[in-house]
């Protein structure tokens, strides 16, 4: 049977569109010495990669403290992650714009599902020039249920009028794949962080090493045939 064709795209946004979870690593790290929690706790990311602050919480609290003060956290790793943004800034992954201004130009409709809050998404989409491409988008604080639940992405496909067997999901983490495939759509993985397992990569549709290369797949004819 062939395929439906393409008539959306679903972004996923950190360490998809920009290199922003080496940040937020080095804002963990930071943090973590201060609080006391070790030299090395931005490790954590590789297991919470994809998650919003709810399910974070709910990792930390398992797996690190049933009392983890996740307030105070996140409060002082915003600050330390905005302090880096502004020395060091922070790099859009390469094919980013590119990637979309063709989406945009082809009559593709395109989405936002990220796991960030609203303000926080927002502020690096318009500061390096990305926010206007979107049609529609869906915070992390917009769900009740985090990645890999379906919630965001059936979201993010009605808020751009497609349906999900008409839409890809570009994403860079293995819950984001798992929330994406369960939501009926096909995903794409250009892994950042993390690369899939074998489990993992059961579920994805295509696998990529940068957005370029989505763009090549958007050009080929496969969706017509």
């Amino acid at each position: 049977m062939s395929e439906q064709p393409i008539k959306g795209l679903v972004f996923d946004m950190d360490g998809l569109l920009f290199d922003s979870e080496r940040v937020v690593q080095k804002s963990w790290n930071e943090v973590g010495r201060q609080m006391g929690f070790g030299e090395r706790f931005g490790d954590h990311i590789y297991h919470t990669i994809g998650f919003n602050v709810v399910r974070r919480e709910q990792y930390f609290k398992e797996h690190v403290s049933p009392d983890f003060p996740m307030e105070e956290f996140t409060e002082n790793t915003r600050r330390i992650y905005h302090r880096i943004m502004e020395e060091d800034g922070v790099d859009r992954k390469p094919g980013a714009e590119e990637l979309l201004k063709y989406a945009k130009e082809h009559g593709y409709r395109l989405a936002l599902a990220t796991s960030s809050r609203e303000l926080h998404a927002q502020l690096l989409l318009k500061k390096y020039g990305l926010f206007d491409y979107f049609d529609g988008a869906v915070y992390g604080n917009m769900v009740s249920a985090g990645k890999p639940d379906p919630e965001i992405y059936l979201k993010a496909c009605a808020s751009i009028q497609v349906l999900p067997e008409f839409a890809i999901a570009l994403e860079d983490a293995p819950s984001g794949i798992r929330s994406a495939a369960a939501a009926g759509m096909r995903p794409v993985m250009i892994p950042d962080l993390v690369e899939p397992d074998e489990a993992v990569l059961e579920l994805v549709w295509r696998r990529f090493d940068t957005l370029y290369d989505v763009i090549d797949l958007l050009e080929s004819d496969f969706q017509n045939s």
